[in-house]
């Protein structure tokens, strides 16, 4: 079976990581732009972080035959710092366009301010002008309340539901997504968040309709195997192979194809495996002899 993990941060991972998920099936990646971990002071580290998610990450993953695709936008984080949020949104314009941004993402609610909010609706109008989907980050805290107050904002805009994925759901959160036409998504972490005997309960209790899982995988401890591994815990658990390649596979494939820049063709191969290729003179390898190039 081949995986799809539709939200992995892999500016944070290492070349291991690459190789470890092209082994274990994965074979396309979304990575969300995302707060990396202390706070960004300049407009310009925006710059150079989105133009790496468009050209480097890609590059990086395509030597593991790895299809990378992003989406971009200000998190919701870094949405309270007065230094740099106008500065991102009017920046955003110039890299949404990019053939590999596949929505605008992720948005949403932290702590659920003001500025927050603002940032968020406009952001939705982004998406609305690029013909983008819009991939929603959930807080950490008060979850529930962050997930209606999502839900609602995105009503009052008007956004097509259907082209929304709200990310980071759990148990109190996944009944409230389902009762609109937004997609679910499911972050699995070792100890934090959903894990797999959770999420197969989830899967048992609500089917596969509109039901995505990623990883995540960012700085902190976290597993960017956690698709395989969840499949496989459907599997024991006696999901069928078609139910678990809906949620591995057909779900996140159709809902960031609506961006009309992700297609099933493209998905159909493998990235060619050129390891004599360079980005801006720079290789993976660090003086290792290339791999001749070949289909993984």
């Amino acid at each position: 079976m081949t995986y799809f993990d539709p939200h992995v941060h892999m500016t944070s991972r290492t070349t291991d990581d690459y190789q470890a998920m092209a082994s274990a099936g994965i074979q396309a990646i979304v990575e969300p732009a995302f707060w990396v971990g202390q706070p960004r002071n300049h407009v310009g580290t925006f710059e150079d972080y989105f133009a790496s998610l468009i050209g480097w990450e890609p590059f990086r993953a395509s030597q593991f035959g790895i299809h990378h695709f992003c989406t971009l936008a200000l998190n919701p984080k870094e949405a309270n710092n007065p230094r740099v949020a106008k500065g991102v949104l009017d920046l955003l314009p110039r890299y949404l366009g990019k053939d590999r941004v596949v929505a605008v993402g992720e948005v949403g609610f932290d702590e659920m301010t003001t500025d927050e909010e603002q940032c968020f609706a406009a952001q939705i109008e982004l998406a609305r002008r690029f013909n983008l989907p819009v991939l929603v980050h959930t807080p950490h805290r008060d979850k529930k309340r962050g997930t209606e107050r999502s839900l609602a904002l995105i009503k009052d805009s008007g956004f097509p539901e259907e082209r929304v994925l709200i990310d980071h759901n759990n148990e109190e959160t996944l009944p409230l997504v389902l009762k609109t036409a937004c997609w679910a998504g499911h972050s699995l972490y070792p100890r934090t968040k959903m894990d797999e005997p959770r999420m197969v309960a989830l899967v048992k209790q609500y089917g596969t309709e509109r039901i995505i899982i990623n990883s995540a995988a960012d700085w902190g401890v976290s597993d960017p195997l956690k698709v395989p591994r969840t499949a496989q815990a459907l599997r024991e658990s006696g999901v069928s192979e078609e139910r678990i390649a809906t949620i591995v596979w057909e779900n996140p494939v159709a809902f960031f194809s609506q961006s009309g820049r992700l297609t099933r063709d493209v998905l159909a191969q493998r990235p060619l495996v050129d390891q004599a290729q360079l980005w801006e003179g720079n290789s993976v390898l660090r003086g290792q002899t290339p791999v001749a190039p070949r289909q993984p």
